[in-house]
């Protein structure tokens, strides 16, 4: 069947109420085009969801229950390879989380590289994006930590932990915007933009009318976060971060409904590869279609769960060629602490290790030198103060699957 022909999931479209903008006065703008930013625009006004009864096609819901079983194996599949009690599986769910928040932070054009990501969590880095892109990291593991209750106080803690490491933004972090805002368009007025959120005072009884959603357990999962994370993208609830954070909410979900326990798929790597038909798919929701964001992460969830066993598969034959490297090397070395460490910070100082780890800063020392006499680290340039050491290998698997992702 063609897009056209598929059965719609229908939900009821958001309404719009008018209002007259005015540009501001300090917008600095001409006489003509402060006439044609002045006049009358629409506003969402979203429609509730709390108590949405949905017709689900029968492809629709074979997909979803594909998908979490995919969602499923990926989880099992890092547990049973490398032990729920392993070392490694720490440093490997992070690493797929950082991933995750890299591609979420690229679909709002925030690109970095492993290398400037890893100096950056280091605090060697030089800010800008990859600063901007830690921050969503912080918002990730917020989301995770606090996915056990769903609730506003947590929500907002997402929030906070995403602003935080952006200059200028403090004043923002954690609260609801009192503000419009729009997206596309003009920054100086939201006449002609795709979709301008609701005002202000709407804000906060449709967030909690999501909250109430999310709360219910009739409903597959991936739909469930599909439906709410479109309802957040339209709602729009924060000056800034509202992709993000949306994002950040499909991992809240799938955790507090235990489709995922050990680590986290890369799900927007999923939405990346073809974000024109994410994009959309937000806007046929809000013209009362859910069947195109359903479909859209049902496929990304599939994509995260399928390449993120490749991942996992490929991380961990860097740690076994690691392995391989320190043969002869006794058991109780330092440096065979470290190694796991390098597959969530594959660039590290002797204070990371440290502060990290149990080492003194002596056997932190040695551990690297024995490392980087094996070839297992490089030593690399590019710290803002220190000399760095880097696991090469790994942070070219992680340069290479997001190649993957902007070739797709």
């Amino acid at each position: 069947m063609t897009d056209s022909a598929l059965q719609p999931i229908p939900i009821a479209p958001i309404g719009q109420e008018q209002h007259l903008w005015h540009p501001a006065d300090d917008a600095y703008l001409s006489r003509s085009a402060r006439a044609r930013k002045t006049g009358p625009y629409f506003s969402a006004v979203p429609h509730p969801i709390r108590d949405c009864q949905f017709v689900i096609p029968s492809d629709v819901s074979a997909d979803l229950e594909e998908t979490a079983q995919d969602l499923g194996r990926l989880d099992t599949y890092a547990a049973a390879k490398l032990g729920s009690q392993n070392r490694v599986l720490g440093p490997m769910s992070a690493i797929l989380l950082r991933t995750e928040s890299t591609s979420s932070s690229q679909i709002e054009n925030l690109t970095v590289g492993a290398k400037n990501l890893a100096l950056q969590e280091l605090g060697e880095g030089t800010g800008g994006n990859a600063a901007i892109v830690v921050g969503n990291v912080h918002a990730m593991e917020a989301a995770l930590d606090l996915s056990q209750t769903l609730d506003e106080q947590n929500l907002l803690a997402m929030h906070r932990a995403l602003l935080e490491t952006q200059a200028g933004w403090d004043a923002y972090a954690g609260r609801y915007r009192n503000e419009l805002v729009w997206v596309g368009g003009s920054s100086a007025g939201p006449r002609n933009a795709s979709h301008v959120g609701p005002q202000p005072e709407l804000v906060r009884p449709a967030i909690m009318d999501a909250l109430d959603f999310l709360a219910r357990n009739d409903l597959p999962v991936v739909l469930q976060c599909a439906i709410a994370h479109a309802q957040f993208e339209t709602i729009h609830p924060f000056a800034d971060g509202n992709g993000r954070v949306g994002r950040a909410l499909i991992h809240a979900i799938l955790r507090n409904k235990g489709l995922i326990r050990h680590v986290t798929p890369p799900v927007s790597a999923g939405l990346l590869t073809d974000t024109r038909k994410y994009f959309d798919a937000l806007t046929t929701y809000r013209q009362g279609d859910a069947r195109p964001i359903v479909d859209c992460l049902a496929y990304a969830c599939r994509y995260a769960a399928q390449t993120g066993i490749t991942l996992i598969d490929q991380l961990t034959e860097q740690l076994d060629i690691a392995r391989q490297a320190l043969h002869g090397v006794r058991r109780d070395a330092a440096a065979w602490t470290v190694l796991p460490l390098l597959i969530e910070q594959p660039i590290i100082t002797p204070q990371y290790l440290v502060s990290h780890t149990d080492c003194t800063p002596a056997t932190a020392r040695r551990a690297i030198e024995i490392l980087t006499e094996r070839g297992v680290l490089s030593e690399i340039r590019g710290g803002r103060r220190n000399m760095v050491w880097a696991h090469k290998g790994v942070l070219a698997v992680l340069d290479d699957y997001a190649a993957q992702i902007r070739r797709r």
